[in-house]
């Protein structure tokens, strides 16, 4: 099980971005998709057209909305052990240690990933194997015109890491590539390690995210 979080508020879309393109299925794939009701009607739901693009078109996904992250966390337990689905993620408001420790062994015991997608004010200690701050970068240089952007950039830091402590800390800067529909690193920006992070203590339609 591992956590994708916003660096900040508006970061929604690149943490999207990097959890389809880190978790490329190799051959058709179904998703269960569950979102917590407030995070749909603030920050909207990736379009179908998006996630087929970023998955090569291989990833079928059902979603699932809940009024609590509670209910949604639940449901996200009892996807993994109904043997239905090969992923499942989860965009909650917030997760415990409690609950994610449940879903980390259930996903362990079953085979099934999990991955939370958090805002920006997640803090705290969860069962995760690793949690990532993601936001986006000005797009790479367009090679045919100047003043159109070019590939999808973002950074990527890696806030926490179970089995390796000691890479917390690394900052990742990270290039969508049209041609092998990947994430690769840009060359000669790694950026080593991150500064600390400081403590961060209506009806209508969801708009469309944006996905990379």
């Amino acid at each position: 099980m591992h956590e994708v979080a916003e660096a900040a508020y508006g970061d929604r879309a690149a943490a999207t971005g990097f959890i389809l393109t880190a978790t490329q299925p190799a051959k058709s794939t179904i998703c269960l998709w569950i979102s917590q009701t407030s995070l749909v009607h603030d920050l909207g739901h990736v379009p179908e057209r998006a996630l087929r693009e970023l998955t090569a078109d291989r990833m079928r996904r059902f979603s699932v909305v809940t009024r609590h992250g509670s209910e949604a966390l639940w449901a996200a337990e009892e996807a993994i052990m109904s043997g239905a689905v090969h992923h499942v993620i989860a965009e909650v408001e917030e997760a415990d240690f409690t609950a994610t420790r449940r879903l980390a062994l259930a996903s362990e015991k079953h085979g099934v990933p999990v991955t939370l997608l958090l805002p920006h004010r997640c803090e705290g200690a969860t069962a995760a194997a690793t949690r990532w701050r993601v936001s986006p970068r000005p797009s790479a240089p367009n090679r045919y015109d100047p003043h159109a952007p070019g590939a999808s950039r973002c950074r990527a830091v890696l806030e926490r890491c179970r089995i390796a402590p000691e890479e917390a800390g690394r900052v990742f800067d990270l290039e969508w590539n049209d041609e092998t529909l990947s994430l690769g690193m840009v060359s000669g920006m790694v950026a080593g390690s991150a500064t600390a992070r400081p403590s961060r203590g209506n009806n209508s339609p969801p708009p469309q995210r944006k996905a990379g």
